[in-house]
């Protein structure tokens, strides 16, 4: 497998109108996996129906949302519809106008008893041979205006890997367990990591402590302040931090930051107003070398304690960790 077409890194901004023009000229397949889904802006209502389009002309179209990142305080039920809060609501929405025009909509987790465990946090859309991926864009108008991004890679062995992952990871949340962690090489320079959501099993937390412990300085970039073992690794190193302060977040996000920047005493040094949900990290490692971990992973020990599914790339392109070093250079610094 390698990538004949260099992959391109598309910023939340940009992501409704590149995705809608891949969509409109799907002809095989789209699967879709992302965490929060909904139609409450304009671009998002875009996504929507270009899906709706290109599954009413006969293209198989699945998508899948997770369940658990709907469920509030007000013991929201998805089989309960008098007491959606607005945002299930508009997700809820969204799975009947999909499945309306022949689209198979999904929601993993649903049958999860154990809490967050079960919680998907991966996000791919996989377009005929064209993949969007190892970055933290959902399909909402919050996410389409969050400071993020998503890697583009036209690929059709990587598309039909990922899309094997499609599958395991739908059979395995019929039958409510996790999948096995799972990697795989594009090429010399760039392996996919798949976390299956087993509990207190993470292979991307643990690469990235692993490859930390090796750099001789560590550029972060996250939603949230690292925290367990990677950050007691950067606390000994050249780290250069940015994630969202708490005064920049929701009341739920704002609960998770200040426990991380309380206990780990780390400061953050991204300053924008916008908020922060890219999530990168650039290795710089003795001999010069540079090794980029980049895709839905926060890098919080928490996220492989509960057996969150996650999804990275790691690579030493050049091609790719000059984009994510541009991304830092104009969007986070």
């Amino acid at each position: 497998m390698s990538l004949l077409h260099p992959p391109r890194l598309i910023t939340a901004s940009n992501f409704a109108r590149d995705v809608v023009t891949s969509i409109n000229r799907a002809s095989s397949r789209i699967a879709v996996v992302v965490t929060t889904i909904r139609a409450d802006d304009t671009e998002s209502q875009q996504i929507i129906d270009a899906l709706c389009r290109a599954a009413k002309r006969g293209v198989m179209v699945t998508v899948c949302a997770d369940a658990y990142t709907y469920t509030e305080p007000k013991e929201f039920i998805l089989r309960s519809p008098k007491r959606h809060p607005m945002r299930a609501y508009q997700a809820i929405k969204v799975e009947r106008e999909l499945k309306s025009h022949g689209a198979d909509f999904h929601w993993l987790g649903s049958r999860s008893n154990f809490g967050f465990a079960g919680r998907t946090h991966s996000k791919w859309l996989i377009v005929d041979d064209t993949i969007y991926s190892f970055g933290g864009v959902n399909i909402d108008a919050g996410s389409l205006t969050n400071n993020d991004f998503m890697l583009r890679i036209r690929n059709q062995d990587l598309a039909d890997q990922l899309f094997l992952q499609h599958l395991r990871l739908l059979k395995a949340d019929r039958a409510n367990h996790a999948t096995k962690n799972h990697q795989f090489k594009i090429d010399d320079h760039s392996t996919v990591l798949v976390d299956g959501g087993l509990v207190g099993n993470s292979i991307i937390y643990r690469r990235a402590c692993h490859l930390a412990r090796d750099a001789s300085s560590v550029t972060l970039v996250s939603q949230y302040c690292p925290t367990g073992k990677l950050q007691r690794i950067l606390a000994q190193k050249q780290a250069t931090l940015y994630f969202n302060h708490w005064r920049r977040a929701n009341w739920f996000n704002k609960l998770l930051i200040t426990f991380g920047m309380f206990t780990t005493r780390q400061a953050t040094r991204y300053t924008r107003e916008s908020y922060l949900h890219a999530k990168f990290i650039i290795f710089t490692m003795p001999n010069g070398q540079k090794i980029a971990l980049t895709g839905s992973h926060n890098f919080m020990f928490t996220s492989g304690l509960i057996g969150t599914r996650e999804i990275a790339l790691e690579t030493t392109d050049r091609a790719i960790i000059k984009q994510l070093e541009a991304f830092l250079d104009k969007h986070v610094k």
